[in-house]
């Protein structure tokens, strides 16, 4: 369970106890990645059907991904305004590093978290109080799966931070049981149509991995959260069109 615990200090603002920077129980944490993010996408899901009851849905949407913000920290959408800013505003290597460290956040950040809020929230507002409940946690819970892949796959980009003492710790074990759950989890609350939502992952984490390796020479903590991000994101879209194509979801 210290594997439990460390994904959930690292993963959001849970009060569960301090979280190590380095040794065992970075890759024990691992597994648990997809756990605790269909934890957090459970909740979010439980927000949005609640308010739905007295809200719009745009307004019980806006509600939902702000109290999952809230729960993580905004961890992951601080990593995709830092790397949006480095990628974009950065002409060299050490550049592109020294933004990823800066804590401000420029024009090209502000505009990928807005962007990416405005998304989750017409995405979700797409979804009914049941299919919410299907789609969020499947969601997050591959885009958290999708970060620990990046990391069994892509080199770090630094000798330090959180994305190296995690590289380091990483084995190969620990990575495919953090996809094998993700899957599971996708699997009961969207059936086949898991198989779409992990390839839609499986596309955005590997296009951020692919450019942070040819940007950065490979992966810091800040990637691994603009990866988080689009992999959500995509699945959310994916829930978002289904619904509105009247296709089969589970029958539960």
């Amino acid at each position: 369970m210290r594997g439990l615990q460390t994904a959930v200090s690292l993963l959001t603002r849970v009060p569960i106890g301090d979280a190590p920077r380095a040794g065992p129980d970075l890759a024990r944490s691992l597994p648990w990645f997809p756990v605790v993010g269909a934890l957090v996408g459970l909740g979010v899901a439980g927000v949005y059907a609640a308010a739905l009851l007295a809200l719009p849905a745009i307004v019980a949407a806006a509600l939902a991904v702000a109290v999952g913000v809230v729960v993580t920290g905004a961890l992951h959408e601080d990593g995709l305004a830092d790397t949006a800013d480095a990628f974009t505003g950065g002409w060299t290597k050490e550049e592109r590093l020294r933004i990823l460290k800066d804590p401000l956040h420029g024009t090209y950040g502000i505009l990928a978290i807005t962007g990416s809020v405005v998304l989750r929230v017409a995405a979700i507002a797409a979804l009914s109080s049941w299919t919410a409940f299907a789609v969020v946690p499947a969601a997050h819970a591959l885009s958290r799966a999708g970060c620990a892949a990046l990391l069994g796959t892509v080199e770090p980009a630094t000798e330090a931070g959180l994305g190296a003492s995690y590289a380091g710790a990483v084995r190969r074990g620990p990575v495919l049981a953090a996809v094998a759950l993700a899957l599971a989890i996708a699997t009961a609350a969207l059936g086949a149509w898991a198989i779409a939502a992990a390839t839609l992952t499986a596309a955005g984490t590997g296009f951020v991995g692919r450019l942070a390796a040819r940007r950065i020479g490979g992966v810091t903590g800040d990637v691994l959260g603009a990866a988080e991000q689009v992999g959500e994101i995509l699945v959310l879209i994916l829930g978002a069109a289904l619904v509105q194509s009247r296709l089969p979801l589970p029958g539960w």
